[in-house]
């Protein structure tokens, strides 16, 4: 639930440039999170070395893979819908083709599909996608294919992932994977393994291939970057086993993000998710330190009552997320806080539910995604907890959370009316061809006209007017 949902990406088809000599076809759409996109440019990259240039017409696929997502019940349906779609083809038109299922959904059904249900050839966790190519010389003896082993070690950080329908101007970099926080509700921990962190020193060359290829911006990304920890390799919770020197050279999160900030000065550095019980202050003081690193922090609380979050194995009280609030407040004042929060988590009562609108109303948040309870097979509040609050109840209250929100939104945008922001150009705006959409630093889409500005410029906007999501303005010059 902590992975955020772009509802504009699920479902997107990945595009590549061909390579020549590849003669066989993949088409691979991505469900879920940021992680599972950047997943799919790992598994783009391993298929064009084994002969797959990308189509956008699934009648003429060999090969056709979509990369699932567990967090939630809706994107599992959805899924099922196109797996129905390209056996349809399959059966009426093309054969030949074979399908797979990747990610985090694979990991947990994988007999279903691939015995009771027997709708796809082949089946791939997250941790096995270099086995792409093995599974597939399966798949085409004709034997069912399946490798869904959960690695202690794998973290794809010698893969230079091919980019997927990149704006050219923002890139994702994938530092760790897995998680060990086991919150009651999250499938996550079973579906991606055990976390481990991935070699500075391959984070940093990507890095630099990015930059040197005209990227202006990346996100550091992980299930929470915040526990990243490299000391040679292995799984985080080994770390007390470690050797002294080991331990001594050690690179957090926070000398992670140093290390990124003056590799690429110029380069905006970005990161999520963050977990309220592992961010440390070492971490917001970095940010504060280097003006590319962007203030911005996206802190998921779930809930704003004590009990719930207790009930949720949340390892952090409302008092203490509320501290962390206020001492980043303070570190960074023009901080942007994002939130997730779910309600109608088994037990939740009336009060329980004031105490995240009061919470809320706390922080005020800049923005923030919420969700009712879904209740995921294989966690522990499935097999521990009836779901017992009314559907039509979690409704009510996901309505007055997001209207709230709004509200919050809205106060929030205004702060930046009559001021300079720096945006960096990533596209043209969707409502009109004359105006250029970016970012400022705290995450807020600002649009203004094109003049003679082009994508990747880093802009200063003077800010006139505002929705609660958009800042309007107009540019004033390039950013320095």
């Amino acid at each position: 639930m902590e992975k955020i949902i772009d509802e504009n990406k699920q479902g997107e088809t990945l595009v590549l440039e061909e390579k020549e000599g590849n003669k066989r076809k993949l088409f691979i759409e991505s469900y879920g999170c940021a992680m599972n996109f950047s997943d799919s440019e790992i598994v783009a990259s391993i298929l064009a070395t084994a002969g797959f240039n990308t189509t956008q017409n699934l009648e003429d696929a060999d090969l056709v893979l979509v990369n699932t997502c567990s967090i939630r019940d809706k994107a599992e349906q959805t899924v099922r819908k196109r797996l129905e779609k390209y056996n349809a083809v399959k059966r009426d038109s093309n054969p030949k083709m074979k399908v797979g299922v990747l990610g985090c959904m694979a990991e947990r059904l994988k007999t279903k599909f691939l015995e009771e249900e027997k709708i796809v050839d082949l089946v791939v966790g997250p941790d096995a996608y270099k086995d792409l190519p093995n599974l597939l010389a399966e798949v085409d003896e004709g034997r069912d294919a399946i490798n869904v082993i959960l690695s202690k070690d794998e973290t794809y950080g010698d893969i230079s992932p091919v980019r997927l329908n990149s704006n050219g101007v923002t890139a994702f970099v994938s530092i760790t994977r897995g998680c060990d926080n086991m919150c009651t509700f999250c499938v996550v921990p079973f579906t991606r393994g055990r976390e481990r962190s991935r070699d500075p020193q391959s984070i940093i060359e990507e890095m630099n291939d990015l930059w040197n290829r005209g990227f202006k911006e990346i996100t550091l990304l992980g299930q929470n970057v915040d526990s990243y920890l490299w000391y040679g390799g292995g799984l985080k919770k080994d770390f007390d086993k470690a050797i002294e020197f080991q331990k001594v050279t050690a690179v957090s999160f926070s000398n992670l993000l140093e290390l990124c900030a003056k590799t690429q000065p110029k380069m905006r550095i970005r990161f999520s998710t963050s977990n309220p019980q592992d961010l440390t202050l070492d971490v917001v003081e970095t940010m504060a330190k280097y003006h590319n690193i962007c203030n911005h922090i996206h802190l998921p609380v779930q809930s704003g009552s004590n009990r719930i979050l207790m009930e949720m194995n949340r390892l952090h009280t409302r008092e203490e997320y509320m501290a962390l609030i206020d001492n980043i407040r303070k570190i960074i004042p023009d901080c942007a806080i994002s939130q997730d929060m779910i309600v109608g988590f088994p037990t939740e009562t009336e009060a329980d539910f004031q105490d995240t609108v009061s919470l809320m109303n706390y922080v005020k948040y800049n923005f923030g995604y919420m969700f009712t309870y879904s209740e995921r097979p294989g966690t522990m509040a499935e097999r521990k907890m009836k779901d017992d609050v009314p559907e039509e109840v979690k409704k009510r209250r996901l309505q007055d959370i997001v209207d709230l929100q709004r509200e919050h939104s809205e106060i929030r945008t205004k702060e930046y009316l009559n001021t300079v922001v720096e945006v960096l150009i990533e596209k043209e705006s969707k409502k009109s061809d004359t105006q250029w959409s970016g970012r400022t630093p705290q995450n807020i889409v600002a649009v203004f006209p094109k003049e003679h500005y082009k994508v990747g410029d880093f802009v200063n906007v003077k800010v006139m007017d505002c929705t609660s999501a958009t800042l309007i303005g107009e540019a004033i010059g390039l950013a320095p």
